[in-house]
C-alpha cells in the first residue's frame, strides 16, 4: 500500500527569538557633536542601524534578533516595537528635549515583563542603554525594579556613556546585575560602562554589542553568558 504524504501532519518550527530593547538617549544634548566630528544623534543612528543590518545577516531557522528601540527625549518612547532584524525599516531618530530615562525605565519594564510581546520561550534579553547625561526625572525606583525584579531581573545589561557628563552613577548600577560580560579562554570578562569619547568609541560599542549577541545565539546555551577561545584585537574583543 502506497503512503500518501499529508503536509498538514508536518510542522515548521518557529525560531526561537534572543530579544535585543535599546535604550537610547534622544535628549537636546545628543545634537551637539562628538569628538569634532558628526553630531551624538547622526553617529548613534548610523552605529544601530548598522548592528541591526550585522543581526539581520546573521539570522537562521533555529534564532532570531528581535529588536526593540525606546527612546527618551522630552518622553519616553516606544520607537521601535520588537521586531525581527531582518524586517525592520529604519528610519532615523531625531534629538530635542531633556533625559527621562526613569520613565523609559518603566517602559522597558512593561515591555520585557508582558509576555505577549516578549513569549517565555524566548533566550534571555539583552537590554543596553546609552546616554550623554544624568536623568531629569525619578529613575531610582524605576531602575531598581527592572534590574531586581520579575522576568527583567534575568536581562544581561550593557551601557554606554557618551561625552565628558554621562551620568555614570546610573550607568553603573544599570549594570550591577551582570557583573561578567563574556568568558574568555576560561577567564572571566568583567562588564563595565563603555566611556564613548568619540564617534568612533560610539561605533565600537555597538560593536561590541553585536558580537556579544551573536555569540550567544550561536552558543550551545544562549541563555548563559557568551564563551569564546578568542578574543583578539582584530575580532574587536570585548572590552
Amino acid at each position: 500500500m502506497q503512503t500518501v504524504f499529508d503536509p498538514t501532519k508536518f510542522t515548521v518550527s518557529k525560531a526561537k527569538p534572543l530579544p535585543v530593547l535599546l535604550l537610547l538617549d534622544v535628549s537636546g544634548s545628543m545634537n551637539e557633536g562628538v569628538g569634532g566630528e558628526s553630531s551624538k544623534i547622526q553617529v548613534l543612528n548610523e552605529a544601530v542601524k548598522q548592528m541591526i543590518d550585522s543581526f539581520a545577516d546573521e539570522e537562521k531557522m533555529e534564532t532570531e534578533f528581535l529588536v526593540s528601540i525606546i527612546t527618551f527625549g522630552g518622553t519616553a518612547n516606544n520607537f521601535l516595537m520588537p521586531t525581527t532584524a531582518s524586517t525592520v525599516k529604519w528610519t532615523n531618530m531625531m534629538a530635542d528635549g531633556g533625559t527621562p530615562m526613569g520613565e523609559a525605565f518603566l517602559k522597558a519594564k512593561t515591555l520585557i515583563e508582558d509576555k505577549e510581546i516578549i513569549p517565555s520561550r524566548a533566550y534571555r534579553p539583552t537590554v543596553v542603554l546609552v546616554s550623554d547625561g544624568a536623568p531629569t526625572d525619578s529613575w531610582e525606583g524605576p531602575l531598581e525594579s527592572l534590574i531586581t525584579d520579575g522576568r527583567s531581573s534575568k536581562c544581561f545589561f550593557m551601557a554606554m556613556g557618551i561625552g565628558e557628563e554621562p551620568g555614570t552613577k546610573v550607568l553603573e548600577k544599570f549594570i550591577s546585575q551582570t557583573p561578567v560580560l563574556a568568558e574568555v579562554n576560561g577567564n572571566k570578562v568583567p562588564n563595565k560602562v563603555f566611556q564613548a569619547a568619540d564617534a568612533k568609541n560610539i561605533r565600537e560599542f555597538f560593536r561590541k554589542v553585536t558580537m556579544s549577541v551573536t555569540t550567544r545565539s550561536k552558543s550551545q546555551n544562549p541563555n548563559n553568558i557568551p564563551a569564546s577561545s578568542n578574543s583578539s584585537e582584530e575580532d574587536g574583543g570585548y572590552w
